[in-house]
């Protein structure tokens, strides 16, 4: 190991939010992967007779309106909600990536017109401009995670173009081009790799935006259909039993949170790591 990534894991060790945050991470990703074995029911399996019963050896985390077992349900949520926290990000990230390098490097009119038309798209709130896209698109899981992948791709390419800006000017860079290397060459090998780190912040904070704005939008009746075990779709479901069954709403509120929170820790750790004016 090199001592660049022996500086890297030593200062990330020295987060305490680093430590909270990957473990809250690694906690639901291992729910997510062990659902059928950690939940005690069907998620989808209605059963009338026990409907709105609390807390209980039976139902850890009580059941809903049509007797669905809640805890169940939560764990089986962590699989949609992880899936598109990830599927999101992978897509804004390959999209965003290529705009912004290109605006970054070649410059001039299609630097112009891509970066505004990234403006255009940062001038609306992520989940109004994520409410019209799946108004285009239909309702349904897919296209919400479609619609919130679209969203999030101006950041990284705002993130890139002023990365790209920057490397390119380095001596080194200079250096690969007089030689003769050409663009391809010079992006994959010279300047890329140097503008990964804004890029694994910016990536780890959105993972968790884009589970809230999933969950946000299944909670309007966009995003996953009523019945599915998806947090966002359980609140809107249950959202008028807060008073006679609070957990039916309680606990996919609370499994939201934490999720949102463990990515948010990991990212702000993760920022202050990387970041180069803590370089020695």
């Amino acid at each position: 190991m090199s001592n660049h990534h022996q500086l890297f894991w030593r200062r990330l060790s020295r987060q305490k939010s680093a430590a909270i945050g990957a473990s809250i991470v690694l906690f639901f990703i291992f729910t997510a992967m062990f659902a059928p074995v950690i939940a005690t029911y069907d998620p989808r399996q209605a059963d009338i007779s026990s409907r709105l019963q609390g807390w209980s050896v039976n139902h850890f985390f009580g059941t809903d309106k049509v007797g669905r077992d809640v805890f169940s349900r939560v764990v089986y949520g962590s699989r949609i909600s992880i899936k598109i926290g990830l599927i999101a990000m992978t897509f804004s990230i390959s999209v965003g990536t290529l705009f912004g390098t290109i605006a970054g490097y070649y410059g001039g009119r299609l630097e112009n017109v891509i970066m505004r038309l990234m403006d255009m798209m940062l001038a609306l709130p992520s989940i109004l401009l994520a409410m019209v896209i799946v108004t285009i698109l239909g309702r349904g899981l897919t296209n919400a995670i479609i619609a919130v992948s679209i969203v999030y791709i101006p950041q990284y390419a705002r993130i890139l173009r002023g990365s790209v800006l920057e490397v390119r000017e380095q001596d080194y860079v200079m250096a690969t081009r007089a030689i003769g290397a050409g663009d391809f060459w010079i992006l994959r090998k010279s300047i890329l790799p140097n503008c990964l780190a804004p890029l694994i912040v910016q990536a780890t904070l959105g993972i968790g935006t884009a589970i809230l704005d999933a969950a946000g939008l299944s909670f309007l009746g966009l995003g996953a259909e009523i019945g599915e075990p998806e947090w966002g779709a359980m609140l809107s479901e249950n959202r008028s039993l807060i008073r006679i069954a609070p957990w039916a709403v309680m606990m996919p509120g609370i499994a939201i949170f934490l999720t949102v929170l463990g990515f948010n820790l990991l990212g702000d750790a993760l920022r202050d790591v990387l970041d180069p004016k803590l370089e020695t």
